[in-house]
């Protein structure tokens, strides 16, 4: 025979404790996100709050071995999966919602305050200085991508001098993209 005050007693327990472990999920992750702006650097905090505490080590390697295998944003990987595996559904939520939050409010500000200093001239040179920036990073990135193989080859070379062709032309961006794409088909078969 049970008594009904016991059981309420150890239902209350349990849905604070779940409480905890959501809370305690949200709180990693907002905090990792806080600190750090990419995947692969926050793993080292993750694994200095989750294991032990919500989880073990090798589940911790395959929660990272796993986010990993899978195309997408690494920390939102983890972030499901540790919050799947400690805490169902909820734990999911709990997580993601501490690991979207920093960036969307970042991007928030960013957006707010480019939105008030639109009209003003040195926003227009600053956003002017940053354009060949970006240009070089995107040149160095590609260049370190061919250049680690052992000789750049001819048929990367073509598609990129016909691509820059095309855009110097003034042809649409998405048809130079759809276009490099499909002679990426027809020459690497």
């Amino acid at each position: 025979m049970k008594t009904p005050g016991v059981d309420v007693e150890l239902r209350s327990d349990v849905s604070s404790s779940r409480l905890g472990i959501w809370l305690e999920l949200f709180w990693i992750f907002l905090k990792t996100n806080l600190l750090t702006s990419s995947g692969p650097a926050s793993v080292g905090l993750l694994y200095k709050d989750v294991v032990g505490n919500i989880m073990t080590e090798s589940q911790f390697v395959e929660a990272v071995g796993f986010s990993n295998f899978l195309p997408g944003s690494e920390a939102l990987k983890l972030a499901m999966f540790i919050g799947f595996s400690a805490g169902g559904l909820p734990g999911t939520a709990a997580a993601l919602f501490g690991a979207i939050l920093p960036p969307t409010v970042s991007m928030f500000i960013v957006l707010l305050l480019l939105q008030n200093f639109q009209d003003q001239p040195w926003m227009n040179g600053f956003i002017r200085g940053t354009v060949p920036a970006i240009a070089m990073l995107i040149t160095v990135a590609a260049w370190k991508l061919f250049h680690g193989s052992k000789s750049i080859r001819k048929r990367p070379l073509l598609i990129g001098a016909l691509s820059l062709i095309a855009f110097v032309l003034g042809a649409p961006t998405p048809l130079v993209l759809l276009g490099s794409g499909l002679l990426g088909i027809i020459l690497f078969r």
